[in-house]
């Protein structure tokens, strides 16, 4: 039984499942909207809303610990000079959910991640 345990394992080690929510997040950041399965989605909103806090806040402290999980500097400088001062005015809720019907190949339920305008 896995009473008040948080998160999903999507099937994965905690190790993969760690790496596997940074290149979704990496991805997220550089494009602005993913498509990939609705579970994986769910459970990277909380993980990229506050990476988005913390580029919000945009000191060193921040920048170090947004850099624990997005390896790539690029991304990550994209991320405290454009993002973070888009949310700047907004208390939370920086992405949006659409759901996209299910994979043809193995029915998985496919949903759309993107970034809000502001």
């Amino acid at each position: 039984m896995r009473h008040r345990r948080k998160g999903r394992q999507l099937s994965r080690t905690s190790a993969h499942r760690k790496a596997v929510l940074r290149n979704l997040a990496t991805s997220l950041f550089r494009h602005e909207r993913i498509v990939t399965t609705a579970a994986k989605a769910k459970e990277l909103r909380p993980f990229a809303e506050r990476l988005i806090t913390l580029a919000r806040r945009g000191d060193l402290h921040a920048r170090r610990q947004v850099e624990r999980h997005i390896r790539d500097r690029q991304v990550s400088g994209r991320l405290f000079s454009e993002i973070g001062p888009r949310f700047a005015a907004r208390p939370g809720g920086y992405t949006r959910i659409l759901k996209l019907g299910h994979r043809s190949g193995d029915g998985a339920e496919l949903a759309r991640i993107e970034l809000l305008g502001e």
